[in-house]
């Protein structure tokens, strides 16, 4: 028997989030192209921080769809303050920057 795989909280946008990360994908082989052709330092880092605001799009869709739908399930289970943790826990990381 096979397990059926579990429902995450981004399993509504999962193609959402895929497409805007094969499209950051594209945007760091953009910048190593850059980097390759000695653009221009500001360009290169203009470059990353629209890849920085891409990525924190993806995150804040992953950290919705975890509220939305596996806080839900863990507050059902009687789980809801180790999931409160665990996900500021998450915001924490996100948050840590330079």
């Amino acid at each position: 028997m096979t397990t059926p795989t579990p429902i995450r909280g981004y399993t509504a946008s999962k193609d959402q989030l895929l497409a805007r990360l094969r499209r950051v994908e594209g945007q760091v082989r953009g910048v190593e192209k850059m980097v390759d052709e000695d653009r221009y330092c500001i360009d290169v880092l203009t470059q990353i921080s629209a890849i920085q605001a891409a990525l924190d799009k993806v995150a804040l869709g992953l950290l919705d769809g975890h509220a939305r739908h596996c806080m839900h399930t863990g507050a059902a289970e009687g789980r809801a303050d180790e999931m409160a943790t665990e996900m500021m826990a998450a915001v924490g990381r996100l948050m840590k920057r330079g």
